[in-house]
């Protein structure tokens, strides 16, 4: 079995991909909050994201992350 250490990128022969483009449903909270994920209970802090995932699951995503990763979509559609 193949071991990688934390910090250090495995001299490979790496591909380039590009994340698709899927939409997801977001709110931003403006308190703390928890949610049940697909790994577990995670909490969230006020400012960050109660994100809705393609198969209807629910994940919290920092404020930063978010804003460094997601464009938000113009106008909100209720069709996701």
């Amino acid at each position: 079995m193949k071991q990688f250490k934390k910090g250090e990128i495995p001299d490979l022969s790496y591909q380039l991909a590009v994340k698709k483009p899927i939409p997801v449903r977001f709110i931003q909270m403006r308190e703390p909050f928890e949610v049940e994920t697909l790994h577990g209970s995670f909490r969230g802090k006020a400012g960050d994201y109660l994100m809705v995932g393609m198969e209807g699951e629910l994940y919290p995503c920092d404020k930063t992350i978010f804003e460094k990763t997601y464009e938000v979509l113009q106008p909100a559609s209720s069709s996701l």
